[in-house]
C-alpha cells in the first residue's frame, strides 16, 4: 500500500507531494483535517514507527498553547492527543508498503525518493 497522511492546507505537504509525484504514483491521500486518523490507523503506524512519540509533532501550535513541553507525556497521552487534534501528527506521514517515513526533513524526503525508485 502507498499512502500519505497530510494536510491539504500545508504548503510543505503540497511541495513534497509534487516533488515526489505521489499523485502519478498511485498513492492514497488522506487529508487528516477532513478525514481524521482512526485509532486503528494510528496503531498500525505506531507499529511501524516504534512509538507514538515518533509520530508526534512538538512544533504544533497547540503543543505550546497547552504547555505540553512542561509535562511528562506518556505514550497513551501522546496517542490521545494525536487522535483528538490532527495538528499533533507530524506531517507528512508517508507509507510505502511496510516502510514508514515521518516528517518533512530533507533526509526523510530523500529516503522516500530512493524507496520509490
Amino acid at each position: 500500500m502507498k499512502k500519505i497522511f497530510y494536510l491539504s492546507s500545508c504548503d510543505t505537504c503540497k511541495r513534497i507531494i509534487n516533488e515526489l509525484e505521489l499523485k502519478e504514483k498511485g498513492f492514497i491521500f488522506q487529508d487528516i483535517k477532513t478525514e481524521k486518523i482512526t485509532s486503528t490507523q494510528l496503531e498500525d503506524l505506531k507499529k511501524l514507527a516504534g512509538s507514538y512519540e515518533a509520530l508526534f509533532s512538538k512544533i504544533a501550535r497547540k503543543y505550546k498553547e497547552l504547555n505540553l513541553y512542561s509535562k511528562q507525556l506518556t505514550e497513551t497521552d501522546i496517542k490521545n492527543y494525536i487522535l483528538e487534534e490532527y495538528t499533533f501528527l507530524k506531517r507528512p506521514v508517508i507509507l510505502v508498503n511496510t516502510k514508514l517515513f515521518i516528517g518533512n526533513s530533507k533526509q526523510v524526503i530523500e529516503s522516500v525518493k530512493k524507496e520509490l525508485m
